[in-house]
């Protein structure tokens, strides 16, 4: 195309005026015919120029977007692990609190495991024999009673969650004052025992523990009735309990270093009262 025009240019300057002014009239139409494919070709070049700065520059936004989501993604993580550690703080500065304010002895612990098999309700504690911890002590939280210490090995100790049914403490119901044996039963919660017939326990009545035997003070929750259940013929009534500590969500837990070894499943009404004085000689 460039010969081409270069060759009309070199005709146009050597030839006569008579005949450079007919290649002019001859000229406008060849170059108007030359100058639509050249446009074209300038248009198209202008159009690839466009459309790659168009695709680099959109390829820069979108890796800037991939390193913004990147840097969103790290800071929600972290975000959300402060989060965690604010709340678990709070948790222990709460549960410090209050166990600075209770009259007896507990030792702070982490859970760490719970029982996965149907035999048993139980947690695994981060603190053993070597941290002061032996069975049959009571573990609690802010909320009330969550079960009692079965098994302690160096490190780690079991617990035998308020809920199993081989799990027992003694309790009074709080309004009425009458007292009786709280067990876990096997639908997650618990139930009292023993509760006179002539009791006006109702729906709603929190139980508590009675301080009387096993490893608990008086006075912690255990939980509140949900139902009563009087059955013609017997000598008592029981009552179902919904037990106020929600097991299921356990992280830390306080366990009761004063517990007595006493089991009051196996205890006789006599071996509960105080030992009469001595008389003295006269």
């Amino acid at each position: 195309m460039l010969v081409l025009f270069a060759l009309l240019l070199s005709v146009f300057l050597v030839l006569p005026k008579q005949s450079r002014s007919l290649l002019q009239h001859l000229g406008q139409p060849l170059a108007q015919i030359v100058a639509f494919p050249l446009g074209a070709l300038a248009a198209l070049d202008r159009n690839l120029r466009e459309a790659w700065g168009g695709y680099v520059a959109l390829r820069h936004v979108y890796d800037e977007n991939r390193r913004l989501r990147r840097e969103i993604e790290f800071l929600r993580g972290q975000n959300g692990e402060l989060r965690e550690v604010a709340t678990a703080g709070q948790r222990l500065a709460a549960l410090l609190e209050f166990k600075e304010g209770t009259e007896s002895e507990t030792i702070a612990a982490q859970v760490i495991g719970r029982d996965a098999t149907s035999w048993y309700r139980a947690l695994v504690l981060n603190k053993g024999k070597r941290d002061g911890i032996r069975p049959e002590m009571g573990v609690m939280t802010l909320a009330g009673v969550v079960g009692r210490v079965v098994k302690a090995n160096s490190s780690t100790a079991v617990v035998l969650l308020i809920t199993d049914p081989n799990n027992a403490v003694t309790g009074f119901i709080q309004r009425t004052r009458d007292e009786g044996i709280v067990e876990g039963t096997a639908r997650g919660l618990a139930r009292m025992k023993y509760i006179p017939l002539l009791s006006a326990v109702r729906v709603g009545d929190s139980v508590v523990t009675s301080g009387l035997t096993g490893g608990f003070p008086k006075g912690l929750v255990i939980g509140s009735v949900r139902s009563i259940e009087k059955v013609e013929g017997d000598l008592f009534q029981s009552a179902e309990i919904t037990p106020e500590v929600d097991v299921s969500k356990l992280e830390e837990v306080l366990i009761i270093s004063t517990a007595r070894p006493f089991d009051e499943r196996t205890a006789d009404a006599g071996s509960l009262l105080p030992t009469p004085p001595k008389q003295r000689e006269r």
